[in-house]
């Protein structure tokens, strides 16, 4: 698979990820959070069972280890997404995920015990200054909302580095389904433990079930796994933080939504640190320019070697 095409499909992810949360959002109103995460990594995993059968047939301890791992830090990342979301909007979910894009580098910054460069310190700092904009400018009155999906952003920020060295060693396809399938294992153990299972009665919890698990699971974590390997990191970060522009046209189409002045302005600092941190500009140029697949390798291997 070329870069060019990687890049087009990783941009597809983000656009199915920017659903997941209308779909989130409407899902809660009638759902158990830990049941909105059964059904949707349940029913994504059965359907990637039936699609990929073959693929899957060849299972082994450390495919089975890594799954479970990957599984669940989905599931605490997920998870505390849908319990924030009933604080605050599914927009400014999305741009507090997007810092995930920063977190990265500096948990690798903490393996590698290097500092990060330049552009992404900067970047650390724009987009916390956005995060205080977009909680209303109030430092000290943090929503819990806003404090879950941090908590879910960093969550995701170890998946990905994990990811990164878990793809080099077991058949990535193969990862991002049976990752579906332990989150939906640790989603039921939940539900037994803290709650108990109630299942859609509604046309529109079945809509926000469906549409979590065809688009966001089946399709945006799979495809991410499988994808990530044909493209550099600086690339998969940067596609990756059109997320949450996405969740924001359409939450303003679907759901309405509007954040006040401040929290457009938050959006705006967390995007340019964002953007800041993974040089945007060099990004972009690779994004239409391509780079020779041996290239791509070259740089990936530097990366999980680091």
């Amino acid at each position: 698979m070329s870069t060019k095409k990687a890049n087009l499909i990783l941009t597809t992810c983000s656009m199915a990820w920017g659903t997941s949360y209308i779909f989130m959002k409407l899902g809660i109103e009638g759902l158990s959070p830990l049941m909105l995460m059964a059904l949707r990594t349940g029913i994504a995993f059965l359907l990637l069972v039936l699609i990929f059968f073959k693929r899957l047939l060849k299972v082994n301890k450390r495919l089975l280890l890594y799954s479970a791992i990957t599984g669940f830090l989905l599931f605490t990342n997920l998870t505390p997404i849908l319990y924030g979301l009933n604080t605050i909007t599914a927009s400014q979910s999305g741009f507090i995920l997007s810092t995930t894009v920063v977190l990265v580098p500096i948990i690798h910054a903490i393996i590698s015990r290097k500092l990060p460069e330049h552009h992404v310190r900067l970047g650390i700092i724009i987009v916390l200054i956005g995060m205080v904009l977009i909680n209303g400018g109030d430092i000290f009155s943090v929503k819990p909302g806003t404090l879950l999906c941090m908590l879910s952003a960093f969550s995701y920020s170890i998946n990905i580095v994990l990811n990164s060295y878990f793809t080099r060693h077991v058949n990535p396809l193969a990862l991002g389904v049976y990752q579906q399938g332990f989150t939906c294992l640790y989603s039921v153990i939940g539900l037994l433990v803290f709650g108990s299972p109630i299942f859609p009665n509604t046309a529109l919890d079945w809509i926000s079930v469906l549409g979590l698990a065809l688009l966001s699971s089946a399709y945006g974590f799979v495809v991410q796994t499988v994808v990530q390997q044909y493209t550099t990191p600086e690339n998969t970060g940067f596609l990756f933080s059109l997320e949450p522009i996405f969740a924001a046209i359409f939450s303003y189409i679907f759901l309405h939504e509007k954040l006040p002045a401040m929290g457009y302005l938050g959006a705006v600092f967390i995007l340019a640190g964002v953007f800041t941190a993974i040089d945007a500009k060099s990004t972009v140029m690779e994004l239409f320019t391509g780079k020779p697949d041996a290239e791509v390798i070259a740089k990936n291997n530097e990366f999980h070697t680091k």
